[in-house]
Order: C-alpha cells, then sequence, then structure tokens
C-alpha cells in the first residue's frame, strides 16, 4: 500500500503535474500552460437549480492525491457548464498508471462523488477509453452503464491518396455553393452566422444533450480556442447563407491537427457537401505539412463515419465510452 493525501488542486503550482496525468488517457497531449489558459476563462463557479430542482449553473472542482514526496499521482476534475443538461455533472478522473490498484482510484473519485452528493447533481458522466479494461471495470463495479461510444481515426498525410475524391469539390460547386474560409470574410456580423450553424448541426449529432453555448462563450472555446485560426475554418455557402463548416484545431506539441467540429445543415446533405469540405481540410493540412489528423465519430453517425473510413482512408484508433451513473 502507498500512501497519500487527497486535497484541491493548487493553482497554477500543480498544472504542469496535471497536464502530465492527463497526457496518460488524452488522445492529443496538453500541456500545463493550456491548462492555465483553459481555467483562465471560467468565471468563479455559480450553481443553482431549476423549477424542477435540478442542477443547473456552472463549476469546475479538481482534486489531487500527492503522495508522500509530494508527487501528484492521481486527479479528478468535476465540472459542469452553463449549457450543460439539467442535473448532470461530468468528470475526468486518472491515476498515474503504477499506482493503480492501490486506492488511489477510489479514494479520490469518493471525493467527487461527496461533491456531487453535496450538489444534488442527479447524473454523473465520466467518458473512459473503451480499451482501458480496468478502468470500465472500475466504473461498472459502480453501477455505471455505457451510454455511447465514440470511435476515434486517424489520417496519415504522407500516405494519403485522393483518388477521384477531389472532384466532390468542383461537383459541390455546380449547385451553387462557394467554399471560403472564415479569413475571407472576417468580422462578428460573419461570425455569428458561423454561430448560428454550429448551433443547428450540433442539434442532429446523436448524443447531444443541454443546450447550445450563446456567441460570446461558444466564440471562446470553439473559433478562439489554442490553435484554431480563421483560414482554417472551411465554410460552405449558398448566397450568403452558411451552410457548412470543417473546423481544424492544431496541437503545438504534435504538430497535428484535430478535426475539432463537421456540420452540415440537414436541407443540404446528400450533396457531398461535407466530403468536399473535409477534402479542403485535408489540403489545408498538407499544406501545413503535418503529420496526420485527428477525428470521432459517434457510433450512431454511421454516413460521417462512412466518409472517414470509407472514403478518406481514416485509421481505426481506440476510442471512447461514454458511462453515466444515475443518482437518487
Amino acid at each position: 500500500m502507498i500512501t497519500y493525501t487527497i486535497r484541491e488542486i493548487r493553482k497554477p503550482d500543480d498544472y504542469n503535474a496535471v497536464a502530465e496525468l492527463i497526457n496518460f488517457i488524452a488522445s492529443e497531449p496538453t500541456s500545463g500552460m493550456l491548462l492555465e489558459e483553459e481555467d483562465a476563462k471560467i468565471p468563479p463557479g455559480q450553481l443553482d437549480y431549476n423549477e424542477e430542482g435540478k442542477l443547473t449553473g456552472w463549476d469546475h472542482p479538481k482534486w489531487v492525491a500527492e503522495d508522500e514526496q509530494g508527487r501528484i499521482i492521481a486527479y479528478a476534475h468535476a465540472w459542469r457548464a452553463p449549457w450543460t443538461e439539467p442535473g448532470e455533472l461530468m468528470f475526468t478522473l486518472v491515476v498515474r498508471p503504477e499506482k493503480r490498484m492501490n486506492g488511489v482510484g477510489r479514494a479520490i473519485y469518493n471525493e467527487v462523488q461527496r461533491w456531487s452528493t453535496k450538489v444534488k447533481a442527479s447524473r454523473l458522466t465520466i467518458y473512459m477509453r473503451d480499451n482501458d479494461a480496468s478502468s470500465l471495470a472500475f466504473a461498472t463495479r459502480r453501477g455505471y452503464d455505457q451510454e455511447r461510444h465514440t470511435f476515434e481515426s486517424v489520417l496519415d498525410l504522407a500516405a494519403f491518396d485522393d483518388g477521384n475524391l477531389l472532384s466532390a469539390i468542383p461537383a459541390a460547386q455546380s449547385t451553387g455553393i462557394e467554399f471560403i474560409t472564415l479569413a475571407d470574410e472576417p468580422g462578428e456580423a460573419n461570425e455569428r452566422k458561423l454561430h448560428e450553424l454550429y448551433q443547428a448541426t450540433h442539434l442532429d449529432i446523436p448524443g447531444f444533450s443541454g443546450s447550445f453555448p450563446w456567441f460570446e462563450e461558444w466564440k471562446k472555446w470553439s473559433i478562439n480556442q489554442p490553435g484554431v485560426r480563421p483560414e482554417w475554418i472551411h465554410i460552405a455557402k449558398d448566397g450568403e447563407r452558411y451552410v457548412g463548416v470543417v473546423t481544424l484545431q492544431q496541437n503545438e506539441q504534435t504538430q497535428a491537427m484535430y478535426h475539432e467540429f463537421t456540420g452540415v445543415l440537414r436541407e443540404y446533405r446528400g450533396r457531398h457537401i461535407a466530403l468536399a469540405l473535409k477534402l479542403l481540410a485535408i489540403q489545408t493540412a498538407m499544406g501545413c505539412r503535418v503529420p496526420y489528423l485527428r477525428t470521432h465519430n459517434d457510433s450512431m453517425n454511421g454516413p460521417m463515419l462512412r466518409i472517414n473510413r470509407d472514403l478518406l482512408g481514416f485509421r481505426a484508433e481506440p476510442g471512447s465510452n461514454k458511462m453515466i451513473l444515475e443518482l437518487k
């Protein structure tokens, strides 16, 4: 057995150690600097309850487990945003691999449970790697059920062969669709059009719940994120209407890019607009000499998964299970 202490995170002292832990489970690495920047965007917590008595508002407490040498060996983060579904709390939990099976995970998880009881949450949600059998067993023993499965996919750009796929771009253009980037049409008015497009298309994502962030918060957490540039946001237009979008985000550590979001308005689907946007994004990534593209798809989003895997050649990677616990 090991000796450890559970305490609240110390900011900014613990950010680097916490980033090291998160990188054991993240598909793309983060850094202490990014964690600090992210925390700075969030105002002090303000929880409340709706007319049904369900938890609303926002907060994001964090805890660490520290061993006798002062080394951080586990981390937990519980959070909800104003647009999270009422009653729900999301959380992350990670233990250094060599420190597992010593009670540390159970102890820091108990802190999450105590806080969720204190604030009267009605549901706990965690995403776990689908190839992490011990963590999935940990959750199952505590009553969690799998709600959804999200696939991860990677495209090796050095080996990418477009075949005849690039014809999708002029084919979409021949129907009156124009392709631009946000750099071509800067300014708040166009950002608000993009926000409306994001909102409309998010509602069709399998498993989407809660509400959608208002403009200022959406901008903070999407197009103003580190690694996102206006010229990496590809937009499909029909006249002045924004009807489709692909957004790329670059990771500073790996130099790879993430397909942060892909969306096409429902009435414009079936015209290969999403494929054309993805091909434009691939051309952008190749022009930036990034090593690979990463993306994710919900298991229920068959059409997008087929585009990525069957047409574009993305390689399957370990994904995530969404695990939920209904609280009494």
